[in-house]
């Protein structure tokens, strides 16, 4: 009697567990999710911080460049808030890496006077932590690229009418900048700062979008990405309570919650309202570029795009198993490997 019980509640279980395994997917994107491509579509590529290996990180003159390369590219960029309630494009919350200013934190430095100093974002210096989180002393180094070429705003590739800012000097770029040289392109914006200041950061980005997306329909195609749990529990309130169709991405832990989920095949447990899960190939060990995590997330109405990626194979790779994105340092290289399925 007491196996028969047993087996009963093995199976009940089982049953269970198999109902739940084939019951229709939660959408976390009502409708058409844009960043969701189709079967026969290469994936998106995209140009990380416009392509830094290419052109100076986060510069309007690497996304000219990107966009020189792949009209359709998706711009993906890092935000900072200027002590002025300037957002500007940079991956570091401070400017000793990048630009020619020692001690430099963001919020402390207004974008007017970056603009009238012309202070360069042509840089690449190595910065060594000190007492007070910065470098007093450090030696500039002027950008090159991959193949170890110097460049200036002017090996830019333009679009028709475009004139570079600068013959010389990569002047520092806002966020409204990128939005409006790019009015077609998806745009993927990190927020960079914490705390109160990146939850700063993030309400000057809403405000942004607000003022401009009635003609450059910048809820459609920004996403909004961010590492810091405080920052990204604003971006789930915001969507909830003031704007329903914000596109956001998952913190660290949204991730798991994902893949924890997807691997025991209970994500239909998985309720959080992400447009694009933005993921490492593999991370810890475990591989994530799959064909069945991306096939998951496609079941979630979920687009997911892969950083950072600047090896052929592993190009190849993610497009046979339909990714949507591919984020690169090259553009060019990614161009390269998608000619090949082209021809």
């Amino acid at each position: 009697m007491k196996h028969k019980k047993l087996w009963v509640t093995l199976l009940t279980i089982l049953l269970v567990y198999l109902v739940i395994v084939f019951f229709p997917k939660p959408q976390s994107v009502s409708g058409l999710n844009p960043l969701v491509i189709s079967n026969n579509d290469l994936p998106l590529l995209i140009a990380h911080g416009g392509g830094n290996k290419e052109f100076p990180d986060n510069t309007l003159e690497a996304f000219y460049n990107a966009y020189s390369i792949d009209p359709n590219c998706m711009m993906e960029t890092d935000v900072s808030l200027t002590k002025d309630g300037v957002v500007i494009l940079s991956h570091d919350t401070t400017l000793d890496r990048k630009t020619n200013l020692v001690n430099a934190d963001i919020i402390d430095i207004n974008y007017s006077d970056l603009i009238t100093d012309q202070v360069d974002f042509g840089y690449q210096n190595s910065v060594s932590p000190s007492s007070n989180g910065y470098n007093v002393s450090m030696e500039f180094t002027p950008y090159t690229n991959y193949l170890g070429e110097s460049v200036t705003p002017l090996d830019v590739e333009y679009p028709e009418g475009i004139s570079p800012r600068n013959d010389i000097v990569f002047l520092a770029t806002t966020l409204e900048d990128l939005i409006t040289a790019f009015p077609n392109n998806f745009i993927n914006v990190e927020i960079k700062q914490t705390g109160d200041t990146g939850l700063a950061a993030l309400a000057k980005v809403i405000e942004l979008m607000v003022s401009l997306d009635e003609e450059y329909h910048t809820f459609s195609r920004i996403v909004i990405a961010s590492f810091h749990e405080e920052v990204y529990k604003e971006m789930i309130r915001i969507q909830k309570e003031d704007h329903p169709s914000l596109l956001y991405s998952p913190e660290t832990n949204g991730v798991i919650k994902y893949f924890v989920l997807h691997t025991l095949m209970l994500d239909v447990f998985y309720f959080d309202k992400v447009a694009v899960l933005q993921v490492p190939m593999d991370e810890y060990g475990f591989d994530l570029s799959t064909k069945a995590f991306i096939n998951t997330a496609h079941d979630h109405n979920i687009a997911v795009h892969y950083w950072t990626v600047d090896d052929p194979e592993d190009m190849r790779l993610l497009i046979e198993n339909s990714a949507d994105g591919i984020m690169t340092n090259i553009p060019s290289l990614l161009k390269s490997v998608y000619d090949e399925y082209n021809t």
